[in-house]
């Protein structure tokens, strides 16, 4: 889109922009989410960015109407296998906050200043702007949903000093954190650890949500006591435990969707997990993808036209382990369950039927079968990388080099771990008729596996 196109998004509050641009109003100072419900600004009032960083670094704050800073990511993040692409999955999986910029760069394969060169050329802004972007956001949702003291929120969102935590906070949000908290109207009096029932949070989506079918195949696809999925379905909560960088955590997200969002609320060991535990789920449950323009594509195809209007918004659902989906497609649901009797690691703390984390792969270096053992010793020493920016052809290569580890189930762990959201049916290139669906085969293999399964009167 050009910036007129974008004025028109702009005008006519567009939703389904939120996340893929921003506009700056220079009059006001703020910046909004293209779908923003005030008065539309002169067209040369306005600005546009496409992050939220590259508005904050140009000096205007957030709308406190729409919050900008709560939709969805791009679409683009997933879709692309390039640096940017890359190097945007693993800021949003916290990888700057925990190893900074050189830890960026080094993951990607290049200097600190070509990462640098390339994100703000194309992005407006640099790793650690957009590291910061997010930082903040954390913290507005512990400051506005927890009673923490705000110095154990502003070391727990990823920000090194108080210090710095203050001064973001004012830039971007006008506002001193304790005077966020008090008119969000929910904080909370106590002052102790964060209450039991875990961080309460809205996960943003745009467009259709098919969220029957996303429950459908996490409930067909539980492993017991890492996972579980309880209630009827349209009123399910799916629960499940989380191994993380600094501790474990518990997340539950309920199946009834509201006007763009999902419920959940996450328990952690360690608060400073927040967001990387955020972005995990939300690549399990496929929160940033485009249903616009998938279904728009997908719907161009006559075989594939009926599937998609009878379930408008299907997702491609990821992973919210990738090493562990990568073990668990190899030996099934039923072995997997059993691995995590043997090898998996109890929780200090279970919470009803949920009493341990899936196994590293370093624990399953021992396991009997031989193909099990080659894939995990892969993962363990980094001959396979699974994780938010790895390149995706290499990671395919890797698997299907492993002994006992079929095309199939390569292409699914690219389709799944990696959330790659254009993989042939099968790992086949030359499928008849897959050409017309990029660069959304996975959606399209998703119909027709679900469209597939109904007919046989099962689940997937």
């Amino acid at each position: 889109m050009d910036e007129e196109g974008k004025y028109q998004a702009v005008t006519s509050r567009d939703a389904r922009f939120d996340g893929e641009f921003f506009f700056a109003v220079v009059t006001t100072g703020i910046y909004c989410r293209p779908s923003c419900p005030a008065v539309t600004p002169k067209r040369e009032n306005v600005r546009f960015y496409p992050t939220a960083a590259a508005a904050q670094g140009n000096g205007f704050r957030a709308c406190r109407r729409c919050r900008p800073d709560a939709v969805p990511g791009s679409a683009d993040w997933n879709a692309r296998a390039d640096v940017v692409g890359r190097a945007m999955r693993m800021i949003g999986d916290g990888i700057v906050d925990r190893e900074g910029v050189p830890g960026l760069a080094g993951r990607l394969g290049y200097s600190t200043r070509q990462v640098q060169r390339q994100l703000t050329g194309e992005l407006g802004a640099g790793p650690v702007a957009l590291a910061r972007a997010q930082r903040a956001h954390t913290a507005r949702v512990l400051l506005q949903t927890t009673g923490l003291p705000v110095t154990e929120i502003a070391f727990a969102s990823g920000f090194a000093s108080v210090r710095q935590f203050n001064d973001t906070i004012r830039q971007i949000y006008a506002r001193t954190p304790s005077l966020l908290r008090t008119e969000s109207g929910k904080a909370r009096k106590r002052t102790g650890p964060a209450p039991a029932a875990g961080i309460p949070l809205r996960l943003a989506y745009r467009g259709a949500y098919a969220a029957a079918e996303v429950f459908d195949l996490l409930a067909d696809e539980t492993v017991p006591r890492v996972e579980e999925v309880a209630g009827e379905r349209g009123a399910r909560t799916y629960r499940r435990t989380l191994r993380l960088p600094y501790g474990t955590g518990i997340a539950a997200v309920d199946e009834t969707p509201h006007p763009g969002w999902l419920d959940a609320r996450i328990h952690l060991t360690d608060l400073r997990d927040l967001t990387t535990a955020v972005q995990r789920l939300r690549r399990l449950l496929d929160l940033d993808a485009d249903p616009y323009a998938v279904d728009e594509r997908l719907a161009a195809d006559p075989a594939l036209a009926p599937l998609v209007a009878a379930r408008p918004g299907l997702r491609s659902p990821g992973a919210a382990d990738p090493d562990e989906f990568a073990v668990r497609a190899l030996v099934g649901r039923s072995a997997a369950a059993g691995l995590v009797e043997a090898y998996g690691k109890l929780l200090d703390q279970p919470c009803g039927a949920l009493t341990h984390v899936f196994p590293e792969p370093g624990a399953l270096t021992g396991a009997e079968d031989p193909a099990l053992r080659a894939l995990a010793a892969a993962l363990a020493d980094g001959v396979v990388h699974l994780g938010p920016g790895a390149d995706r052809d290499e990671a395919e290569r890797a698997l299907r080099a492993l002994p006992g580890l079929t095309a199939r189930t390569a292409a699914l762990i690219r389709m799944r771990a990696l959330g790659d959201p254009d993989v042939a049916p099968d790992g086949e290139e030359g499928t008849a008729g897959a050409a017309r669906w990029r660069p959304w085969r996975s959606y399209a293999v998703r119909h027709l596996w679900t469209a597939a399964y109904d007919r046989a009167g099962r689940r997937p």
